[in-house]
């Protein structure tokens, strides 16, 4: 009787021939993509995440412009303290909301089905913007301060935000001549990769930090009747704009801190297979259908060889939260 029925499952029909030049099976994307899924631990927590972080950096932004436009008079270009509205504005909407997305897209799950090239382009034109829009209002700071004879660069604030401007702008250089272009060694990357990352929630954290200096010494300087002290309007709303902030760079940095929500290096399997191998996917298929140990075996190996190679190659620059 068993030999009956391994008679009768040997003989089931297996699947139809595999066209040519394309791997048996199911595709190595969908394969990809599951594994991808799998690899996402407590995505519903990850999901709430990402809302709630989207949603204040949102609601920050909104709170900037209102601002600007209900307590100090809108904004202009003309050597005003309309044109100084532009720095909270573009500050809190570049180099905090933009900034912050910048550094979880990545991780972004529906993403993982894209090339890497690609989202290393997205990653490098949002921090691209977020560059471009720190400076543009940090000239309109010099402007304003020089229109109306204030001294520049006297304040704390001042230093470390123009201290984070500049390494901003090195971390995006570097990042687009290492990591984007194809000419640095691999060496180079597994070497520069943490430095990379590192300096880049860490200049997000300053950054956070310096907006919070700077709305509170604004708020100092410009309210007098009632002062600060007295708690109008105008400064609670703009300390909840504070608090708000922090939010938003505390979702970010959870979300870029959590090794579990990383972009999976085999995902990269795709374009950087073991030389000389198969995909993952085509053996799996094959070892089943064969169902021998020994295979089984060939496959463990095979793919514990392509997942290191992979992780290796992730490591050096393949991989990032940044």
């Amino acid at each position: 009787m068993l030999r009956g029925g391994t008679a009768r499952r040997s003989a089931a029909p297996g699947p139809g021939p595999t066209p040519p030049g394309r791997p048996p099976g199911p595709s190595f994307a969908a394969l990809a993509a599951a594994h991808g899924a799998r690899k996402m631990e407590d995505y519903g927590r990850f999901l709430a995440l990402l809302v709630s972080a989207l949603l204040v950096g949102f609601v920050s932004v909104i709170f900037s412009l209102v601002w600007v436009f209900h307590y100090r008079e809108g904004l202009s270009w003309d050597g005003s303290p309309r044109e100084f509205n532009w720095h909270p504005v573009l500050i809190i909407t570049g180099f905090v909301f933009v900034q912050g997305i910048a550094i979880i897209v990545y991780r972004l799950p529906w993403t993982w089905k894209c090339s890497k090239l690609l989202m290393k382009f997205i990653h490098a034109g949002l921090n691209t913007i977020a560059m471009i829009l720190a400076i543009v209002s940090m000239v309109a700071v010099f402007e304003f301060h020089n229109a109306r004879n204030i001294p520049n660069m006297y304040s704390l604030h001042s230093w470390i935000g123009l201290t984070a401007v500049i390494f901003y702008s090195l971390q995006l250089f570097l990042g687009f001549a290492v990591f984007l272009l194809p000419f640095a060694p691999v060496p180079l990357r597994a070497a520069l990769m943490p430095i990379h990352v590192y300096s880049g929630l860490t200049i997000f954290a300053t950054v956070i930090a310096t907006a919070l200096m700077g709305i509170t010494e604004k708020l100092i300087f410009s309210l007098k009747n009632p002062a600060y002290s007295a708690s109008p309007p105008e400064a609670t709303f703009v300390n909840c704009l504070g608090l708000l902030l922090v939010i938003f760079g505390a979702l970010i940095l959870w979300m870029a801190s959590r090794p579990h929500w990383k972009r999976p290096p085999e995902e990269n399997a795709k374009v950087l297979g073991p030389t000389g191998g198969t995909p993952e996917g085509t053996e799996a298929e094959s070892t089943m259908a064969d169902g021998s140990n020994a295979d089984k075996s060939d496959l463990r190996i095979s793919s514990e060889a392509a997942r290191k190679q992979n992780l290796k190659l992730d490591e050096a620059g393949q991989r990032s939260t940044m």
